[in-house]
């Protein structure tokens, strides 16, 4: 296009300087057609010219639409924004004003504090918070923020739900409660953590403080909780369980009313070791070979999650074997392993010691993982390692952990079990070759000796009301065997009618049960003294409740629908109205009784 334009124009210049040499070559030309010659000349230059003209306006039109130019662009970047830019002058405008009027206002009136936004928003999708102070994660998807999680619409994410309402949440407030549920049944990864906390120890007091030579390993993490008061915040309809033995509804023998209610729903990895149920309010404590100990608050009707957890703490590389709150007032739990030294949970203060060694008591208690408190809340008894003589019990104050005195059972093979008196004066203990000894603390002596009418005894167990008194006031006292017979005794036989104590060298049992042929592994009275319940973890859905008024067992329960595994712990909660079983597949099941 431009060159066909070029040549035209050339070619009308040539006619143009070809004009005047044709004027001189024609001889006899006057002067009017010279000028005529020249008028059209200068015509044919102005209408050439202004074709040139728009021919070039055109050319930069379109070079100006193929390529651009500034103003073009800078007009399209401002197309559309008119009415913004129109308002950034006003307020400018606003702004120079404002200025000008400052120089009279106070020093106070220049100056606000920003509180934020009035309004609040009402949208149901959460994000997530902006992360603590400390090292910030390695690695972040900026996509999940974008995403949107239906809790309602999976049942397997009801559980993460805040209220029965809430549905719809962000992907990053969803990674965050996934990140929380995990760290509740598990704890913080130790490679999650900023930096391990140093190690605290306690020893029994007058012990020495070495450690090394014994060659203990105590976990280096320092252990702490929360206070009680905030745990018990964190479960808003937590109250105290009303104690009223009285009202309690009088058991019929052979046929029960029980009915399962709802499970705890966290499943630990391992065999549940221990029970127990706090004194005062609705929270179970557990515990198992996953070195994890758990509290959970007790309401079946709890929502989103039936009997929520409140907290669980791991202790490192120490298997949980036993674990109990301290009566009365239950604001101490002892737990511990097998290990050297055993941990209190201080629950007031949320704080956790580890009593490392007991005086005098080195070589006799080589391992603390069986021990058992009593009900008054003043001692603690542990079995000892050693087997010299038949065994000993070692038995501590609770509140210094000082060791007090020391129980010898005679005998072969050294402690089976023991239990304490429901006074808390006395204890009964149980050597493995049947011998039975009642021990009283106040005289530091036995206070009678007898045989059990069984062959290797396993466990044993005190309960019930209106005993003799010298006996500590327990009407009943049950023996399980090697065998799986259970021997029941009745207590009041072991005295006189003037309250002596005269026990038989092998008196006879009031009743007793071989249900199983496995091992008797557990042995627990309710605290109202009207059940029984007997289990062997031998065999599958091995346990039993008996009516101890009448010694009859319950033939309705349990059926072979019944699911309960293979039983290793078993509690009754603080109104006997509450049994809860604890298998070795890690879960907690839980059954109410009615009457």
């Amino acid at each position: 296009m431009p060159r066909q334009r070029s040549k035209k124009l050339s070619a009308s210049r040539g006619l143009d300087s070809k004009a005047p040499l044709r004027q001189d070559i024609v001889s006899g030309g006057g002067s009017q057609s010279k000028n005529e010659s020249e008028n059209e000349s200068d015509n044919e230059s102005d209408i050439e010219s202004e074709e040139e003209d728009e021919k070039d306006e055109e050319e930069e039109e379109l070079d100006r639409l193929v390529f651009g130019d500034g103003a073009g662009f800078k007009a399209m970047l401002g197309e559309g924004m008119d009415v913004d830019s129109e308002e950034e002058d006003g307020q400018g405008i606003e702004e120079n004003g404002s200025e000008a009027g400052l120089a009279h206002l106070d020093d106070a009136d220049l100056f606000f504090l920003d509180s934020g936004p009035s309004g609040s928003s009402n949208s149901m999708i959460l994000h997530e918070p902006s992360h603590a102070k400390g090292d910030a994660p390695a690695w972040e998807d900026s996509d999940d923020d974008r995403l949107t999680v239906s809790l309602a619409g999976n049942s397997r994410l009801r559980k993460l739900r805040v209220n029965e309402e809430e549905d719809m949440i962000s992907g990053g407030e969803y990674s965050r409660r996934l990140r929380t549920h995990f760290e509740r049944l598990n704890n913080v990864p130790a490679w999650a953590q900023a930096r391990p906390a140093k190690r605290r120890r306690r020893s029994s007091a007058g012990s020495n403080s070495s450690i090394s030579s014994d060659g203990m390993d105590v976990d280096t993490e320092d252990l702490s909780t929360l206070p009680l008061a905030r745990l018990l915040q964190s479960a808003g309809s937590l109250t105290r369980t009303p104690v009223s033995p009285n009202k309690r509804t009088k058991l019929r023998p052979e046929v029960l009313d029980i009915q399962q209610t709802r499970s705890i729903a966290d499943t630990q990895s391992a065999a549940i070791s221990s029970l127990s149920f706090h004194p005062e309010y609705p929270i179970l404590l557990s515990s198992g070979s996953q070195s994890t100990l758990y509290l959970h608050h007790i309401d079946p009707t709890a929502h989103p999650i039936p009997n929520p957890l409140l907290t669980a703490i791991k202790v490192g590389k120490t298997p949980l074997h036993t674990s109990a709150f301290l009566n009365p007032a239950g604001e101490k739990i002892f737990f511990s392993g097998r290990r050297k030294f055993f941990h209190v949970w201080d629950l007031p203060s949320g704080t956790i010691e580890a009593v490392t060694q007991i005086y005098g008591q080195k070589d006799e208690q080589k391992t603390m993982e069986r021990f058992k408190l009593s009900p008054c809340g003043r001692y603690m008894a542990l079995v000892g390692s050693s087997r010299k003589g038949g065994g000993i019990i070692n038995i501590l104050n609770a509140s210094t952990t000082q060791w007090v005195a020391a129980v010898r059972v005679e005998g072969a093979n050294g402690v089976a079990d023991f239990a304490w008196w429901s006074n808390g004066e006395g204890l009964t203990a149980l050597g493995k070759g049947g011998e039975v000894a009642e021990w009283s603390v106040s005289s530091r002596s036995y206070v009678a000796r007898w045989i059990d009418d069984g062959h290797a005894p396993t466990v044993i167990t005190l309960g019930g009301s209106n005993g003799p008194k010298s006996l500590g006031g327990d009407r009943w006292v049950v023996i399980g065997s090697q065998s799986g017979i259970v021997n029941i005794y009745d207590r009041r036989t072991f005295v006189t009618d003037a309250n002596e104590v005269s026990i038989l060298e092998r008196p006879q049992p009031k009743k007793s049960f071989d249900q199983f042929s496995t091992p008797t592994s557990n042995l627990v009275i309710s605290p109202d003294g009207q059940l029984l319940a007997f289990s062997s973890s031998g065999k599958k859905d091995a346990l039993r409740l008996v009516h101890l008024p009448s010694c009859t067992v319950y033939r309705n329960w349990p059926t072979d629908k019944t699911p309960l595994g293979r039983i290793t712990a078993v509690a009754f909660g603080r109104q006997s109205n509450i049994l809860a079983v604890g298998n070795k597949s890690g879960k907690i099941r839980m059954w109410e009784i009615r009457g």
